[in-house]
């Protein structure tokens, strides 16, 4: 009896360990994958052919003219 509870335990634990160790590899590589996105989302807005868009007083939003004078 006390051979079959000591397996039980053995067994669910390596289980237990295992999956925690899957779902930890899994948050860590969304972690990273989420950065490279980010650093790549960073170049690409110092290019020159990206328009920034700014919210207008309407709520709308549209390009930001830095040719423009405020008021």
């Amino acid at each position: 009896m006390l051979f079959k509870l000591l397996t039980y335990i053995v067994v669910f634990s390596v289980v237990f360990y295992g999956i925690r160790k899957i779902i930890t590899d899994w948050r860590n590589k969304f972690i990273h994958d989420d950065a490279q996105k980010h650093q790549r989302d960073l170049k690409e807005r110092d290019q020159d052919n990206v328009i920034n868009l700014k919210p207008d007083d309407d709520g709308v939003f549209r390009p930001n003219d830095e040719n423009k004078k405020d008021d």
